[in-house]
C-alpha cells in the first residue's frame, strides 16, 4: 500500500506556514490529512480518514472505495462523529469555530 503525494507547496494552516502537497493519491487502511488540497482514496477495501485540524483546513476528498471520514475534533456539520462515503463520491470539507463544515458533496453514489 501507499500514499502518493505530488506538486509540492506551502500553505498557512492555523497561522503557521507548512509544506504539503496539493494532491494525495491514498490506498491506505488509515490516513490523516496532512494539508493537501485533495485526497484521492483507492486501491483499498475500505480507509478510515481522519480531518486533522492541526495540518489541514479545507479538504476535498475522493472516494474510489469507501472511506470513513472521521474529524480529529469536533463533529461534522455540529451533528456527525462521522461520515461514510461511497465509492465514487466526493464531499469538500472546511475546519472553522472547532468543527468540520461540509461546503460542497455531489451527494450520494448509488450502483
Amino acid at each position: 500500500m501507499a500514499v502518493i503525494k505530488s506538486i509540492p507547496s506551502q500553505r498557512i494552516i492555523n497561522g503557521q506556514v507548512q509544506e504539503t502537497s496539493e494532491i494525495s493519491i491514498v490506498s491506505e487502511a488509515y490516513y490523516d490529512t496532512a494539508g493537501e488540497s485533495c485526497v484521492v482514496v483507492k486501491s483499498v477495501d475500505n480507509s478510515k480518514l481522519r480531518l486533522n485540524s492541526t495540518t489541514t483546513d479545507h479538504v476535498v476528498v475522493k472516494a474510489l472505495t469507501k472511506v470513513l471520514v472521521i474529524p480529529d475534533i469536533g463533529r461534522v456539520d455540529e451533528a456527525y462523529d462521522e461520515i461514510m462515503l461511497d465509492w465514487g463520491a466526493c464531499v469538500e470539507f472546511r475546519f472553522c469555530a472547532g468543527n468540520w463544515y461540509i461546503l460542497s458533496s455531489d451527494g450520494l453514489k448509488q450502483s
